[in-house]
């Protein structure tokens, strides 16, 4: 049996330095920073400014509590003076929550809201074939709302101001590299373009905007505008924390009519309503976008901000409506590039991208010649209306909206490509159907993977449930669908592996042709629509706006349900906007005071342990490290463990495996053995069922977890989970738990171990399906050669799928994330 070698969690090696080259006109020097310091901003670290009563104008900080719980527990009306009458009676004597019914609970809300800026409600009247409409849009206009946050002493250490360019030294020279958006070339663009004025800086905002339905057939809906500040790290940028996305606008929604519909009349009323209501919420900000607006910043510099809008996050339909182009029937479909609609598909060619100039002059000229003006708009794609955007600043649209995985890949691209396999899976009859379902349902459970007991006949619109499986669905596949079975079959799974890497790894530019022919019914020939052409441009949009994470709309989505738990909860079905609205901006007013209340907890407690302050208190750099968890009731005996191998061959020679395992091993641990340690049968062994893994990311060198299971009876099946960990210095195996348990040795203390299951048979040849989908494939060794590890070999959790074929053999599911995909393209070479 081989030994083990002493290894500390394996984690993705790390770069030595770090190296940030500020714009110029910021007026810094270069900053070079160990791994152990990037990232982290001094003004971050100082002591939060104290309020020793944070939650006024509440009278109480039970006032304040009891507030939270009723607006996230959106309790009516009834609701909230029953609780209060309840609580009330209880604590009569103690004066802990002074409040007495809900009138005095909303009066504390409205008093609590009036410190940020409220929502206000306009008309926007129009003309449509003599007929004037009127509608309504309520804003809270987006520099306003800046303004609330540039206030917030808890926000202010953490904005970034200036564009940088940062590199990774990969140990030969340093790498440029994007994350946040200050780290793009479109940041540091507008910051030259900006006045030559000492401090001038740009405040970048993010915008989004969709319709979403409220009621539970769709009868009522919403259009809600959401604001986050780019200037922002991510955490907070994307938190659900007062830093986060906030409601800015509910938009009108010309209603639909079957006699209008489709007529260019009523399609630009539609755009026209969209744009001058949008409008309401850029009042300020497009003047200091040209003006600038003087700021005295945390750091006491003195500087000039100007709005700008850097990144319109949005689904396609949407983009349409931002960009003012005509869409799918349109000529040219995308709203970056003037690629034509027959193109779409072919992704090795560029075409010019869209210019505000451009679409200026073509409205221009419909102005002057409507004739001659909507055949110039119709070669560009686009509508004879005036774009509100335009009025901002620093602000081109079309260079704005950015690549959106989870419209354009997850519930885009991949539904269709979907779609084509049901066709296909229908086409093979019903033997094909069920053995495709009996695999989904058995793929591996994963924490935050979506499980799927069918996926033939049922459909919903949650775009992470398509993306969790389309990780799946190759895998249930791959053995259905071969040349032979399928030719058609087969080349959609190609199409299906290179869809996962795009996803994956997006910004590889590759192209897969789908089959030209076919004689099954209704096979989708005709990929000609933009959704397969939008990823062209997301290389693009990483390196001006940094990653794909800072313009996806998920986070905007997460937004919608809250909206609509209100609409049933709070309102009375009539004025919605506002109701909704109103709430929301009180859920916004407690959220600060929730800041500011948790800033003195932690602030008291700090002072409290004086210099006494404990390890998790301390920064240091992330070290890799395992946790057990889930400890059976008693102990288990060594004898009893190896009693097991009636019914699982793992455990055999469990006593005389685990003594060599120890005599051997603990030296190479710095542990002197003067004699050989035995083990009486009695000898106790705790056992735990569940295993907490930190590690370090390969993606971005922050601490990532996993969460394994070794439990017989989870949920009500058996859970084993798979694991990649550092055999010996130099290799890395995949291994199945079988056991997890810690024990004591007498002199030396307690210890950690697993015993496993390894991956490392050999596989005799190389299989021509794992070439086609680049696959990376492990064979298991017989459960009677199993190993002991100590748990600090663990590396991270891994998902491996058995292949029906091979017996023994599984396929590593490289597209779990984006860490375990590099780790498996490293692995390769």
């Amino acid at each position: 049996m081989a030994t083990i070698n002493p290894a500390p969690a394996a984690s993705a090696q790390l770069p030595s330095e770090f190296k940030t080259e500020f714009h110029p006109h910021s007026g810094r020097q270069t900053l070079f920073q160990p791994f152990d310091q990037f990232g982290i901003s001094p003004e971050a670290q100082d002591a939060p400014i104290v309020d020793k009563e944070p939650w006024c104008p509440f009278r109480s900080r039970g006032d304040f509590e009891f507030s939270e719980i009723a607006i996230e527990a959106a309790l009516n009306k009834s609701q909230i003076n029953a609780l209060l009458s309840l609580i009330t009676r209880i604590s009569e004597g103690h004066a802990q929550i002074t409040l007495k019914n809900e009138a005095d609970l909303s009066k504390a809300w409205d008093n609590a809201a009036a410190e940020l800026t409220p929502f206000s409600k306009h008309e926007v009247a129009m003309t449509y074939k003599k007929n004037e409409q009127v509608y309504e849009v309520h804003a809270r206009p987006i520099w306003d709302w800046a303004l609330d946050l540039l206030d917030n002493p808890l926000l202010a250490p953490h904005f970034v101001w200036d564009a940088c360019r940062v590199y990774k030294h990969n140990g030969a020279q340093f790498k440029r590299f994007f994350n946040e958006p200050w780290t793009g070339d479109r940041w540091w663009d507008i910051q030259s373009s900006l006045p030559d004025i000492d401090g001038a800086v740009p405040f970048c905002f993010i915008l989004y905007a969709d319709k979403t339905k409220l009621s539970s057939f769709g009868t009522v809906k919403g259009y809600p505008v959401v604001v986050r500040c780019a200037n922002l790290p991510t955490h907070i940028r994307n938190g659900e924390a007062f830093g986060g996305g906030r409601i800015v606008g509910w938009l009108p929604i010309v209603p639909e009519d079957a006699g209008e519909e489709g007529k260019l009349g009523y399609t630009t009323l539609k755009r026209v309503v969209w744009h001058e209501s949008f409008k309401k919420l850029l009042e300020h900000a497009a003047q200091y976008s040209k003006t600038g607006y003087s700021h005295k910043c945390h750091d006491d510099i003195l500087r000039w901000l100007f709005p700008v809008i850097l990144i319109l996050s949005a689904d396609y339909e949407e983009q349409c409506m931002m960009s003012l182009i005509r869409g799918r029937g349109g000529k040219c479909p995308c709203p970056v590039c003037l690629v034509p609609l027959e193109e779409l598909h072919d992704l090795s060619k560029t075409y010019a991208l869209r210019s505000i100039g451009e679409a200026m002059e073509a409205l221009r000229v419909y102005k002057r010649s409507r004739a001659q003006g909507e055949e110039l708009l119709k070669a560009l794609g686009l509508r004879p209306v005036e774009n509100i955007f335009w009025i901002m600043w620093y602000s081109d649209p079309h260079d704005a909206l950015s690549f959106d995985r989870l419209h354009s890949l997850h519930g885009g691209l991949w539904k269709h490509l979907l779609a084509e396999l049901k066709k296909i899976l229908v086409s093979l009859g019903r033997e094909a159907e069920a053995a495709f379902e009996k695999l989904i349902d058995d793929f591996p459970r994963w924490r935050n993977l979506n499980h799927f007991k069918s996926a033939i006949n049922i459909t919903f619109s949650d775009g992470n449930k398509y993306q969790d499986l389309s990780k799946q669905t190759l895998y249930a596949c791959l053995n259905l669908l071969t040349p032979r079975t399928s030719p058609e079959g087969h080349q959609l799974l190609r199409v299906i592996s290179t869809y996962l890497q795009l996803d994956s790894l997006i910004g590889l530019d590759a192209y897969v042709a789908c089959a030209e022919s076919s004689d099954i019914e209704k096979l989708k020939l005709d990929w000609n629509f933009p959704k397969t052409h939008l990823w062209k441009h997301v290389v693009r949009d990483i390196r001006r706006k940094g990653a794909a994470r800072n313009y996806s709309t998920r986070p905007n989505e997460k937004l919608h349900g809250p909206l609509k738990d209100t609409y049933h909860h709070r309102t009375n079905g009539k004025d919605v906007a506002g109701q909704i609205l109103r709430v929301d901006h009180h859920k916004f007013a407690l959220m600060l005071l929730r800041e500011r209340v948790d800033a003195v907890d932690e602030y008291n407690r700090l002072q409290a342990l004086g210099n006494d302050l404990p390890d998790e208190d301390v920064a240091v750099a992330f070290n890799g490290h395992v946790k057990l968890g889930a400890p059976t009731q008693n102990p288990s005996s060594i004898l009893d463990l190896e009693n097991r191998s009636a019914v699982d061959r793992s455990f055999q020679a469990f006593r005389r495996k685990f003594t060599e395992f120890i005599n051997t091993s603990l030296p190479t641990y710095g542990h002197q053995l003067t004699n050989w340690i035995t083990f009486p049968a009695d000898y106790q062994i705790h056992e735990h069922r569940y295993l907490k893994v930190n590690y370090e990311s390969m993606v971005d060198w922050k601490q990532a977890t996993d969460h394994l299971r070794c439990n017989p009876q989870f949920h009500g099946l058996p859970r084993f989970d798979h694991a990649l960990i550092q055999l010996t210095a130099d290799e890395t195996i995949f291994v199945r738990l079988i056991l997890l348990f810690r024990c004591s040795i007498s002199n030396l203390g307690s210890f950690e171990f697993a015993l496993v299951q390894p991956y490392t048979a050999r596989i005799n040849g190389s299989r021509r399906m794992d070439r086609f989908f680049k696959l990376t494939r492990v064979k298991a060794l017989p459960r009677a050669s199993s190993i002991f590890v100590p748990l600090s070999s663990f590396i991270r959790g891994a998902v491996l799928v058995p292949d029906a074929d091979h017996q023994d053999e599984h396929l590593v599911v490289d597209h779990l994330d984006s860490d375990m995909f590099l780790r498996m393209r490293a692995r390769v070479r």
